[in-house]
Order: structure tokens, then C-alpha cells, then sequence
């Protein structure tokens, strides 16, 4: 369709605001991961989310392997975190402090929330793979301020008063 760009679909759905996570996984060659900003949940009952990495992302490949991931939901003051795990060929956890979740997988130190998973299905969604997962375990902590990716760029949220903004 003219003027139907992947540049243009970029800059349009940009307006579209998202948060910061960080899937990771315990694999057979050490610790894995990668930012991803198309997670949410997809079912409470049960209870699954979901989340669609690149086609041609080499990162997720190990943590489908290992067919169980941790899903880190970044507070907005680690954004260095998703720029950190988002570089390629790098060592993603260095300096990065992390303990096992209940399945093993990598759990942030510094993440607002985090999701443990196993892999449900998986179906074709163009350059991306939409990726279903169950979710096993998971906790969140409240001394933090969530992220919000907007534009091609990360804020937090606050109300003017200076209180979290709740929506119900």
C-alpha cells in the first residue's frame, strides 16, 4: 500500500506507549537476553503472557531451547538496562547483579516486577514471532516507578502529586 513504509508503521505506532523488559534464561551456554517491548498479558485463566521477538533475533533462540524465560519489567530509572541487553554480541550481564528464579532463570536485581515462564506455542507474525507463555511464577516490588516507551523514548509515570498513577 503506498506510503505504508516500515518507517512510517515505526513512527505511527510509536505513539503507542509500552514498557521496558528484559527477557533472560539460564541456557546451556550460560545466562541469556534481550530487551523486548511488545510484552503483555494474554490470559488470566490461565495464566499466560505474551511477547514477539525478531525473526532474526540470534538471542532468543537460546532461551526457546531452554523453553522456559524470565520476563524482567524494568523500572524507569534502568533504562541503561534495556540499551545494555538490546547490543548484540556483548556481554548483556556484565555488572549486571541477578539471582534464580523458582525455574532457574536469571531474576534482575534491579527489575520493578518479573515473570517466570515456560513456552507455550509459538506462531508466525511476520518479521516477529508472537511467543505464548505460561506463567509459572512471578512478583513485583513497589518501591519503584514504572517505565513508559514512547516515541522512541523512556519517562516515568507520575501524577502530579507526585503518587504512582494507578489505572484500574
Amino acid at each position: 500500500m503506498p506510503g505504508l513504509s516500515p518507517q512510517k508503521l515505526r513512527n505511527v505506532l510509536g505513539h503507542f506507549a509500552t514498557g521496558l523488559t528484559v527477557i533472560t534464561a539460564a541456557t546451556k551456554h550460560g545466562p541469556a537476553g534481550f530487551t523486548c517491548r511488545s510484552f503483555s498479558s494474554r490470559s488470566l485463566e490461565p495464566a499466560l503472557v505474551t511477547f514477539s521477538p525478531a525473526r532474526t533475533s540470534s538471542t532468543w533462540l537460546l532461551p526457546r531451547e531452554a523453553g522456559r524465560f524470565t520476563v524482567n519489567i524494568l523500572p524507569a530509572e534502568r533504562e541503561h538496562l534495556a540499551a545494555q541487553f538490546a547490543r548484540p554480541g556483548t556481554d548483556k550481564f556484565a555488572g549486571v547483579d541477578h539471582s534464580p528464579s523458582p525455574l532457574g532463570n536469571p531474576v534482575l536485581d534491579q527489575a520493578l516486577a518479573w515473570v517466570d515462564c515456560e513456552l507455550d506455542r509459538e506462531y508466525d507474525g511476520g518479521d516477529h514471532t508472537v511467543v505464548v507463555a505460561a506463567v509459572r511464577a512471578l512478583d513485583a516490588r513497589a518501591d519503584a516507578e514504572p517505565p513508559l516507551f514512547y516515541k522512541g523514548s523512556c519517562a516515568g509515570v507520575r501524577s502530579r502529586a507526585g503518587a504512582l498513577v494507578s489505572v484500574a
